[in-house]
This record gives structure tokens, sequence and C-alpha cells, in this order.
């Protein structure tokens, strides 16, 4: 780990950049019930119960020395992405 942060402390060279990358894989989620609105003196009450929209693939690649980033989302991972 510490080989890793001592490659971050190294001055930026243009030649040489360095590019972090990280995924997130993320599952959408839909209301089963519609929510009950807020009263007076109540919070907005909604339903545990949910729907499941699929899932996505975050992809996020950041450039920290250049201040370069650029986010990507897709709806099917194959080993290509």
């Amino acid at each position: 780990m510490e080989d890793v942060l001592d490659v971050y402390e190294l001055p930026y060279d243009e030649k040489y950049p360095v590019v972090c990358m990280d995924e997130k894989p993320y599952q959408l989620l839909g209301e089963s019930r519609e929510p009950l609105p807020m009263i007076s003196g109540s919070d907005r009450k909604t339903d545990s119960e949910y729907v499941r929209n699929g899932t996505v693939s975050i992809f996020a690649f950041v450039e920290p020395l250049g201040g370069v980033h650029h986010v990507s989302v897709r709806e099917h991972r194959t080993a290509v992405e």
C-alpha cells in the first residue's frame, strides 16, 4: 500500500500520467407503493418494499495531478468494458 501512496506523491509528468480507476456496481430501485406526503409534525412515509429495476456499472477515471476526470455509466458489464 505504501508503494501506491508513493506514486501519488510523485511530481506531475505529462508523459506518464497517474490515472486512478474505480468501478461500482449499482442497483436501481423503485418505489412499490407511492410514498405518503409529509403533514405538519410528521415526516414523509415510505414503504420498505421496493421494485428492482436492474443494475448498472459506474466507472470513474481520475487523473488527480492533471485535474482531469471522466465518469461512465454502463447498462451492461462485459469483459471488454
